[in-house]
């Protein structure tokens, strides 16, 4: 374990800490909720229905451009207390918009699985690619193809998680987190086809540097961010269709505030970025608005994965995949034109005596218990709070306010 402590990527180089050790980001790791040989009906129904979506449904859909989030929200519900009846009811409402396989224009083969990154036609061969690699090369030990294929060469895989606005590194966390090989190779296939150009930020040095502006608080650049005269015209509309033209026009003002955010005290840190993704999802929607944003929460359930990756991951990737989480941040957060946090839309002395159980219930029970981005963001929220503690019940009011207030996603 000591090789893999010893030493963090900064800027795609090997430098230790002050103290000559890691500066890692050193928390402990989630409860691990292996299904596959559980004897009672509730777990074998999860273990079924994951497998059931694994080999019926296609990852990528609707023209190449939606992801099959099954295995996000049957587990969310599941570890919230979902029974055999509401996981039933989730498949098949969440079944009714998916599409099956379609074949790929040519299999994927040891020699050139890298030649066809980023292209989603191959959703499918990499799905068969990695399976093949399972069975024939590692005898069904899902974690030794990610060991092999996620963090192999030059330009690792793992530094290109944030593709596809994060689904593949949220589709890793769960993997990670059910002990399933099914969710690991979809992600490890997820994190292939939606390879794009975010993962040069970290693989390349030269786009780590100093900014103008310096700070270890994400919330405080964000108040930045929200008050900086240059972000308020770059775009007519906020939108998703803005994230290439962004990087494409504005890179700089990207890089300028994505180098900003310091990891002095990654631990410290990482608790501060948390504290900012649900700030970023219910902070920012004011009183009677109902206005919280879709791509906003992928900012919260993205921050979840690494949260639930951290632990398992070589301590090597730990700073490159928080740095990985920020740059997605800044770039959604600049999209959407910088909607100013407001700490006072959430207040934890109105929570009115509910709690952690009125939250869950809305979460299953609710008119939104089959929205798969509404059960993560809650599953999201109650995790983070047992992960850092919630002595002032923020994590418990900002829950509270988003499950009695929420009315659909505005995009």
């Amino acid at each position: 374990m000591a090789s893999l402590l010893s030493y963090i990527p900064i800027v795609n180089r090997l430098v230790s800490g002050s103290d000559g050790k890691s500066r890692s980001v050193d928390i402990p790791p989630v409860e691990v909720h292996n299904v596959e040989t559980a004897p009672e009906k509730r777990p074998r129904t999860l273990k079924h229905l994951l497998r059931a979506n694994h080999v019926n449904h296609s990852i990528i859909y609707h023209n190449l451009q939606f992801d099959n989030h099954m295995p996000h929200i049957l587990c969310s519900a599941y570890l919230l207390g979902a029974d055999v009846r509401q996981l039933h009811k989730i498949y098949d409402v969440e079944s009714e918009e998916l599409e099956p396989w379609k074949e790929s224009p040519a299999e994927v083969t040891e020699s050139d699985w890298r030649d066809f990154l980023g292209d989603r036609r191959y959703q499918r061969a990499y799905v068969d690619f990695f399976e093949d690699a399972l069975a024939m090369k590692h005898r069904y030990d899902w974690k030794r193809v990610v060991e092999e294929y996620m963090f192999s060469g030059e330009e690792p895989l793992v530094n290109g998680l944030i593709g596809g606005l994060g689904h593949p590194l949220i589709h890793l966390g769960y993997a990670y987190e059910m002990d399933n090989k099914e969710i690991a190779i979809e992600a490890l296939s997820m994190a292939s086809v939606q390879y794009n150009f975010l993962h040069k930020y970290i693989d390349d040095q030269s786009y780590t540097k100093p900014s103008s502006m310096e700070s270890t608080s994400p919330l405080e650049l964000l108040g930045k961010m929200a008050d900086d005269q240059r972000l308020k015209g770059l775009f007519k509309e906020p939108g998703f269709a803005n994230f290439e033209p962004l990087f494409e026009k504005h890179e700089d003002l990207v890089l300028e505030y994505w180098n900003a955010w310091t990891l002095e005290d990654p631990v410290k840190q990482f608790r501060e970025s948390q504290e900012a993704a649900v700030a970023l999802l219910v902070a920012t929607v004011p009183p009677g608005t109902h206005s919280y944003n879709f791509f906003i929460v992928h900012l919260l359930t993205t921050s979840h994965a690494v949260r639930i990756l951290l632990p398992f991951m070589p301590a090597k990737y730990h700073i490159n995949l928080v740095r990985g989480w920020w740059l997605l941040t800044v770039a959604v957060y600049m999209i959407r034109l910088c909607p100013k946090i407001d700490p006072d839309y959430i207040k934890p002395g109105e929570v009115a005596g509910k709690y952690w159980n009125h939250v869950e219930d809305k979460a299953l029970n609710g008119p939104y218990a089959t929205d798969a981005h509404f059960v993560k963001a809650v599953r999201a929220m109650r995790e983070a709070a047992r992960t850092w503690g919630d002595v002032h019940e923020h994590y418990l009011a900002a829950a509270v306010r988003f499950v009695d207030d929420f009315n659909g996603w505005v995009f």
